[in-house]
């Protein structure tokens, strides 16, 4: 067993866990289930609620501060819920990627989906953000973070929108195996 892998999880209030004890948020949930398996990991929880693509740009640098190895990217959501444009969101993406990508971090990007109400052209436009920049970066992409869990009321919370602790749950699984394949990796002589 190498030595513990830093991870840290760059996103809104998905990941902050809002109305959820902390170590019920997804990236508490990964923690855990990295050290059932073995795999020693510290996942540091880098959500601020009602953060954007921008925020999370400002705040990169502080981020990644000490060794880390990895960075999930789940931003995007309130990029979406505000209809900036995908423009901007790729622009704060690519940065964030760029910026870890040039510590050698491997970056997994969790994407997000555009509310319908915004019409079929943005939606369109915003999801391929995500795949565009897997693409370019060569980077792992998971294409939904929510994949499964938005639009399923028993897996969120009154909102609506944030999942409930089984939801939680659920995003830790959609993350579970690209988190686990990169501990694995960082882990290799």
């Amino acid at each position: 067993m190498g030595p513990s892998v830093r991870i840290v999880v760059l996103g809104d209030s998905l990941t902050a866990g809002l109305g959820l004890a902390p170590d019920e948020a997804y990236p508490s949930v990964l923690e855990g289930r990295l050290r059932e398996k073995g795999l020693p990991a510290e996942i540091i929880n880098a959500g601020v609620s009602g953060d954007t693509s921008a925020g999370g740009l400002r705040r990169i640098e502080w981020s990644l501060e000490g060794d880390v190895r990895v960075l999930i990217v789940a931003l995007g959501g309130n990029d979406g819920l505000r209809g900036l444009p995908p423009a901007e969101l790729k622009k704060n993406l690519s940065a964030i990627i760029e910026r870890a990508q040039s510590r050698r971090i491997t970056v997994i990007l969790a994407g997000m989906e555009a509310p319908p109400n915004l019409g079929r052209a943005y939606t369109a436009e915003f999801r391929h953000v995500y795949r565009d920049l897997a693409a370019t970066y060569k980077i792992a992409l998971l294409p939904f973070l929510l994949d499964g869990v938005a639009g399923v009321a028993s897996l969120n919370q009154p909102d609506g929108i944030h999942p409930n602790v089984t939801g939680a749950r659920k995003v830790a699984d959609n993350l579970w195996p690209y988190v686990e394949a990169a501990v694995r990796r960082t882990q290799m002589p």
